[in-house]
């Protein structure tokens, strides 16, 4: 059942909901949180953590995405960032920390304005295939058909493809769009695609044969999407609606089960709890991430949106650092902000549930209990 409100005499809109807006209810049972499992398996790769590290070149450098799979989760390299246009990117992303405010944004446009190099993808993934971890990589919607085989060829485990928004039906008039369903049963790779925000947009996702879903826009911290485009996804509302596409499609499609990945707005643990409860398998993280000693922004964050050449709509945001990675996902938290033990909020939270895993927590009890965080 759908309620809409009427905005006025010529427009109605459905009231959506973000994880400010929502909060979980335990139930009867309650569990050791050392009983928990919070692992997750996405193709033929089992993950320890159900978290993945957002493409943004503030969170992840060729080390950084190491030192994530070794803790047990996922990092993904963006493919069109620093690391793959520069042979030693390092001082460049101390210059773009010390930026003042009022020359960031055209002062990156001008860094990120120069040329991708094939060689360079190709070193960096080898780099992490070579610490023997899962090695993703993310190309944008644009590039794919341009660099795909270079990424394939160089060893990618999981191949993602993430852009601001992700149709199963680009159309236009200029250039003959990326075909997904084509490309993906074409590669012999798994691929994670996204962001999509609505039922029909993820299940025409789903359709194309993609292993994974990214759901939002990968908006937060350093986005401005909103005062830009008029774009945004309360991310309560659009997990729920795509959750229920992947219920629909294992019906439609006997039974293939694609993964839900919330890509947006989970700063905090708090956000990461009540993504899995509406019905997410694993997040994607930026800032959280941004915030640990060893994130390549130094306490910066910023994603590809803040220096499109055009119309740039983020923005480069002051996160702050607050511990390790390794503090961030698994503690110790010396903090009571849920910036810290990201993972360890998890495993609690459903135990005091009484969920013993992921794909159960996701039936847990949620009530809208709107407030405003400080």
């Amino acid at each position: 059942m759908s309620y809409e409100i009427e905005i006025g005499r010529g427009k109605r809109a459905r009231r959506a909901y973000s994880f400010d807006d929502i909060a979980v209810v335990p139930s009867r049972r309650t569990r050791d949180p050392q009983d928990v499992s919070v692992s997750w398996q996405i193709d033929a790769y089992h993950v320890e953590t159900p978290v993945m590290a957002a493409p943004m070149d503030s969170v992840m450098s060729p080390e950084t995405a190491i030192l994530l799979g070794k803790l047990g989760g996922i990092g993904v390299l963006d493919l069109e960032g620093l690391w793959t246009r520069y042979e030693d990117p390092t001082p460049l992303l101390a210059e773009i920390a010390e930026l003042p405010a009022s020359q960031a944004t055209a002062r990156m446009q001008e860094v990120y304005a120069e040329p991708i190099k094939t060689e360079l993808i190709t070193e960096r993934l080898a780099q992490i295939r070579a610490a023997d971890v899962t090695v993703a990589g993310k190309l944008s919607p644009q590039r794919t058909q341009e660099l795909w085989r270079t990424v394939v060829e160089a060893g990618v485990d999981l191949f993602v493809i993430r852009g601001s928004t992700v149709s199963a039906e680009h159309v236009s008039s200029i250039a003959e769009p990326l075909n997904l369903k084509r490309f993906i049963y074409e590669l012999d790779v798994p691929v994670i695609v996204g962001g999509c925000a609505t039922y029909t947009a993820a299940l025409h996702l789903m359709r194309t044969g993609a292993a994974g879903v990214l759901v939002g826009f990968g908006g937060g911290a350093a986005h401005t999407t909103r005062q830009a485009l008029g774009i945004h996804a309360p991310m309560a509302t659009a997990l729920a609606d795509v959750s229920a596409a992947r219920r629909d499609y294992m019906d439609e499609s006997g039974g293939r089960y694609v993964h839900v990945i919330a890509d947006g707005g989970v700063g905090r643990s708090g956000d990461l709890v009540k993504a899995v409860a509406c019905g997410a398998d694993a997040v994607m993280l930026g800032a959280a991430l941004a915030r640990a000693e060893e994130a390549p922004g130094g306490g910066w964050h910023w994603g590809s949106e803040a220096h499109h050449p055009s119309l740039p709509r983020g923005e480069r945001a002051k996160v702050g650092t607050v511990g390790s990675m390794e503090q961030i996902l698994h503690g110790p938290a010396t903090q009571p902000d849920g910036t810290l033990n990201l993972v360890g909020a998890l495993r609690r939270t459903m135990a005091t549930a009484g969920y013993s895993d992921v794909k159960e927590f996701q039936r847990v009890e949620v009530v809208i209990a709107p407030y405003m965080p400080d």
